[in-house]
């Protein structure tokens, strides 16, 4: 008799950490670029564009013997409703045997693993893969559940010296602030228009808005760009005058999240591409930035 594990969000709470999340995520990263591990095509419906959805995403992970698939749905109306907007199953299966080993809640799993993309990401951008922490300035774009997970992933690894934040909403401004006080050593500045929150060593967009709200003309050259929002968040001119670019995956930012438009058009390509996060986490590839270059990420 086959015998598997269940965890509810409460359990996984209970025993999984922000570090933990980090060194999975970048250990899987590797096992990628190390073909030890396959991504399988995504599956998408949606059942009102932006409003309610779903996607079933799958892969195997043979250098830790298992594969599996997770179901994520978005329901924008749930936050009406009292429940979470996002959410998540799990399923691992043994790789030799297809057994079932765990069940799993998703939606914390899926939080804390977007917010530590960012944070690996940055290791090797901006810190050169070394895990020394040096102070780092933020923006942030999105108070939400989202905005506290890439603040905590990036004060995992990092100094946060400052952080400037916006959102469209004044309480969940003043809510970030009084639950990221005890996580950020540094200044959190509550930003009342969109331009003040462009500053920093990296500018993340973590919103639901399907506005292209952030500005080429608001930012430093030297300033790396994380736009990670559903839509595509910054204008053009952000994305198209980008010395480098780098993903997580290649194939799919063609089709989904801030490059999808732009591929669409014909404007982008895989070529635009300069390497992944998972070269350099593996070490096979060597970035190397000139001041003034600008730098777009763009994990999803």
């Amino acid at each position: 008799m086959n015998q598997f594990t269940i965890l509810n969000k409460q359990e996984i709470q209970s025993i999984l950490t922000m570090d933990m999340v980090i060194e999975a995520v970048e250990q899987a990263y590797s096992y990628k670029c190390s073909n030890l591990a396959e991504l399988f095509p995504i599956v998408c419906h949606s059942f009102e564009d932006g409003v309610s959805e779903f996607d079933i995403k799958s892969g195997s992970m043979d250098g830790a013997g298992i594969f599996g698939m997770k179901l994520v749905s978005a329901f924008a109306g749930n936050s009406d409703l009292g429940l979470p907007r996002l959410t998540g199953t799990i399923l691992i299966f043994d790789r030799k045997t297809g057994m079932l080993k765990s069940m799993m809640d998703g939606g914390l799993i899926t939080n804390m693993r977007t917010g530590a993309q960012t944070a690996v990401a940055l290791k090797y951008l901006l810190n050169h893969g070394s895990s020394q922490r040096r102070p780092i300035r933020l923006g942030i774009y999105g108070a939400g559940m989202q905005g506290h997970m890439q603040t905590r992933a990036i004060a995992t690894l990092f100094h946060i010296e400052e952080l400037r934040i916006y959102d469209v909403s004044r309480p969940a401004l003043e809510r970030f602030q009084a639950d990221m006080q005890d996580v950020v050593p540094g200044k959190i500045i509550l930003c009342d228009d969109p331009i003040q929150a462009a500053q920093g060593d990296a500018v993340i967009c973590v919103t639901q808005s399907k506005d292209e709200f952030l500005k080429e003309a608001w930012l430093s050259p030297d300033t790396i760009v994380f736009p990670m929002g559903s839509y595509q968040e910054c204008e053009d001119a952000v994305l198209l005058h980008a010395d480098k670019i780098v993903v997580d995956h290649v194939e799919q930012t063609m089709h989904r999240g801030a490059l999808s438009k732009l591929v669409s058009q014909g404007k982008l390509n895989e070529s635009s591409i300069t390497c992944t996060i998972g070269q350099l986490a593996a070490g096979k590839v060597q970035l190397e930035r000139k001041p003034g270059e600008r730098l777009v990420c763009i994990p999803i």
